[in-house]
């Protein structure tokens, strides 16, 4: 999201999400193994350094750290990549986990969170402010 806003026009949604991001509209949460799991990603799908180092730079300095300190679920993912964010998202008491992996919004009815596309959490976060 912040990577693709840093090239994306200024009405794109991922634009408006790093923008509501840092006027602390929301928090974003990340742990150890979360940041470890979006640098692999990032480097398989062949993003540049520089801009990888931006986001972690910048998830660190308006991000929220959440430390885990249990590891249970109802339900757990069948990717083991899952399970770092849903273990963020549940220490860190999250209202939302945002994902396009279809693996991830399956399990949605399991948790106290939502686990739900961006677009849709762009949505319910318009309409809670507009409120």
């Amino acid at each position: 999201m912040v990577i693709a806003a840093q090239n994306g026009s200024d009405r794109s949604p991922n634009r408006e999400y790093l923008n509501r991001w840092q006027d602390d509209e929301f928090e974003l949460l990340f742990s150890n193994d979360t940041l470890y799991e979006y640098i692999q990603k990032l480097v398989e799908h062949g993003i540049e350094d520089g801009l990888i180092k931006k986001f972690i730079i910048a998830l660190l300095e308006v991000g929220c750290y959440t430390e885990i300190k249990f590891y249970h679920f109802k339900k757990y993912s069948p990717d083991p990549d899952d399970i770092a964010f849903l273990l963020c998202a549940e220490n860190g008491n999250a209202t939302h986990l945002i994902s396009y992996d279809k693996e991830l919004l399956d399990l949605n009815s399991f948790y106290d969170f939502k686990i739900c596309r961006p677009l849709d959490f762009l949505f319910e976060l318009r309409e809670i402010l507009q409120s």
